[in-house]
This record gives C-alpha cells, structure tokens and sequence, in this order.
C-alpha cells in the first residue's frame, strides 16, 4: 500500500486509508448561565451538541425519556434526535455546551460514544479539564487555536470512548479494587488543599503505592497527583468566576503557599494564566 501511495493524489488516496476522517469542525462553544425560567422547547439539531453540567441541574427530554442532569453529568445529542430541557425548580443551571460536526465524512461517533445521550459523571475527570480548555481557547481567534480546540475535541471523543468501553461487566475483585479507587478519588477531592502524600493514598484504601499508581491510572487515564492537580486547576477557575478573591487567595485556598508556583503550575496545565482563563470566558 505504502509504495502504490506514495504516487498517487491526496485526493485519490481517500479510498484505501481505511479508518480515517475530517477533523471535526466547531461550530459553537461556550459556558452558558442559564437566566431564570429558561428552557428549550422540543426540538432537533442538524450538529452534534456536548453538553456539560458545571453547577446546578436540569431536566433533558431526548427521545421521550428522561434525564436529570447534575454537576458533573455531560449529554450529547445527534442530529435530527428531538429533545427539550427545562430548569429545576430552586437550581440555577450553568453548562459548557459547543457544537460540532464532521462535514461530509461520515464518522462513527455513535460506534464510539454507543446509543446512550447520557456519557456519564466525569466531575473531576480528564475529560471536564479538556472540556474547559476548549472553551477558554475557542475564543482566541487564531489558526493555532483552531487547531488545538479540534484536536481538544478528539482527545475528549477518545476519551469517552475509552470510558464507555469500562462499562463492561466486571468481577468481583474488579468492583472491590474500583471501590477503593473510587475512596481515594473522593479522599483527593475532599483534601485537595491539604499536602496529601501517597502514604495517605495508601491508608485510605489499603493498597501499595505502586499499585495505587497502575490501577487509578487505567481507571482515570491520570495518576493520583494528576487528578490532585487537576481538581486544584478546576477548584481554582471556580473560584475565579464566581468570587472577587485575589489570585494569591486563592492559591492558598487550593493548597499552595506560594503564588508563583501556584501561577506556574495553572498555567502549564492550562496554557494561560489564571487572569487569562478569567478574561477569555464569554458569558451568555
């Protein structure tokens, strides 16, 4: 195949790639504070929609059934499905919701992403980092960040992908082990602004470091740490939106003592600083 390739058209070469596709192209993407008494009436897109719940909950109708959303929860609807979505009441309801598709290629994201509108909880997750990182660069008109939004948008596909794989039935040593990274994944959340050490990690769920290591790793696709850092970064951007605390407050508040490490660290997983993250957000 490499030999015949090589001499032939881009154009001609389509038919014997095998399983490759057009990047997706997005058309919208952006954090939406839902305002009082909003819903959307029955309806269809002619887009694939994410969908991320990042505070409060709402009620979405796809299909005739229903599905309450919470913090966490994330949705994706194909187009041509009707669904409708209305508030809950005493709930406010914010979400970072983006549109895309894949032009003329067909992609078979369904194969990937399985028949299901609700993904799953991924508060906490790779997957809601990466979700925030294509909103924040989305709004930097640039080619660069075209790019990099799309290539966000592939690793969050691949992501799910992978965690509706995980879906499969497993034994009981499975479930025992996963209940015991789902303690330490709950330990890390609750003390994320503590110095936590992996002697912590190993009280809290009986296991050896390295172990510890492996297994959150295959389950979360992140080490412990990893998830530390990213539950930081996530507490840190809340606290940017929703408070008027100088940086330096906040990052006391999520564990660091030292501002500039603190800066450091948040703009090497995030690609922007803390002020930059606050700017790029457009809230509609």
């Amino acid at each position: 195949m490499n030999d015949i390739a090589v001499e032939l058209l881009p154009s001609e070469t389509l038919e014997i790639m095998g399983e490759y596709y057009f990047p997706p192209y997005i058309t919208l993407a952006h954090i939406f504070n839902a305002p009082k008494g909003w819903e959307i009436k029955p309806r269809s897109l002619v887009h694939y929609q994410f969908q991320y719940v990042v505070e409060g909950a709402a009620e979405y109708w796809i299909d005739d059934q229903l599905y309450l959303t919470k913090r966490g929860d994330l949705i994706y609807h194909c187009p041509d499905v009707r669904h409708s979505v209305n508030m809950v009441e005493n709930e406010p309801y914010v979400c970072l919701s983006m549109l895309f598709h894949f032009g003329s290629s067909p992609f078979p994201i369904q194969q990937l992403l399985g028949d299901s509108p609700y993904l799953g909880n991924f508060s906490g997750h790779a997957i809601e980092n990466k979700l925030s990182q294509l909103i924040a660069h989305f709004h930097q008109p640039s080619l660069s960040n075209s790019i990099f939004c799309q290539n966000l948008l592939m690793q969050i596909i691949h992501e799910l992908s992978k965690s509706q794989e995980l879906n499969f039935p497993k034994t009981k040593a499975q479930e025992k082990t996963n209940a015991k990274l789902i303690l330490i994944r709950n330990y890390i959340v609750e003390n994320y602004h503590k110095e936590i050490r992996h002697k912590d990690l190993e009280n809290v769920s009986g296991l050896s470091r390295n172990y510890i290591i492996i297994k959150f790793k295959k389950q979360y696709a992140m080490t412990p740490f990893e998830y530390l850092t990213l539950v930081r970064v996530e507490r840190a951007k809340e606290l940017a939106i929703q408070t008027n605390l100088s940086i330096g407050e906040i990052a006391q508040l999520i564990g660091f003592s030292d501002v500039h490490t603190f800066g450091r660290m948040f703009k090497h997983n995030t690609g922007m600083s803390l002020s930059e993250f606050s700017l790029s957000l457009v809230m509609n």
